[in-house]
């Protein structure tokens, strides 16, 4: 692990904060710690942090006005742990900018597998096996050379994580990618865990390319299965 790699832990509960950058010092991270969110974001600006871990609740401001203030200046991987459940949270987080979230009470495995899976999309793209060329459906336009996404004229902005579900459902359009397969595929987790996670990312997704979510054109649910991509 790169010493010289700094994750800001910004969590107001102590003995969660000392659990997390216990886990981070045994795995080799640098790590600075916070529990405001006013501090969080003068950090990020003055150390200029590799990644982010996020807690929402905080005394002085809401977690989600943190992402979007970072948000202005940096593109740094976020890492949001929260408490709350509601899934309109958890898309409004990952809406300003946030690239993953986890659900309190989470394992530290978990935790550092997505800290890995995070700071590997932001270090380079290049080293990444992904498809090239375009992909296209109906309206929708996949760039992979420009990691660009159009729906019509309109450009879609999404998170490293909802690129990678995008650029793994349009390599088997189609098909029908079951739950498991997409979250070893984007997480690198055991079959059975992140369901949850992988329901809300797809929520985001599908409010950023279906004119209609709950009748959607291009991303299918395969009810107790998976998704599927239309191809045509």
């Amino acid at each position: 692990m790169n010493s010289k790699q700094y994750i800001l832990v910004v969590e107001d509960d102590k003995p969660i904060r000392n659990f997390i950058t216990t886990s981070l010092k045994t795995q080799g991270f640098n790590y600075i710690e916070t529990d405001k969110g006013t501090e969080a974001i003068a950090l990020s600006m003055s150390h200029k942090p590799d990644l982010i871990i996020l807690d929402l609740g905080l005394p002085d401001m809401d977690g989600i006005d943190v992402v979007t203030k970072v948000r202005e200046w940096s593109k740094v991987p976020i890492i949001i742990v929260s408490a709350r459940e509601n899934e309109r949270q958890k898309i409004e987080a990952l809406d300003k900018g946030a690239d993953d979230y986890l659900t309190k009470p989470f394992g530290i495995g978990e935790l550092l597998a997505r800290v890995r899976v995070s700071l590997r999309h932001s270090a380079s793209t290049n080293n990444e096996k992904e498809i090239s060329g375009i992909f296209k459906v109906k309206d929708l336009v996949v760039d992979f050379n420009k990691r660009k996404l159009t729906i019509g004229n309109d450009d879609i902005h999404l998170t490293p994580i909802e690129y990678k579900i995008m650029a793994l459902l349009c390599s088997y359009s189609g098909k029908v990618l079951t739950h498991n397969f997409i979250i070893k595929e984007i997480w690198a987790l055991p079959t059975g865990s992140e369901t949850q996670s992988l329901r809300v990312f797809m929520a985001s997704l599908r409010r950023k390319i279906e004119k209609n979510p709950a009748e959607p054109q291009y991303i299918y649910t395969e009810v107790g299965v998976g998704y599927r991509l239309v191809d045509e």
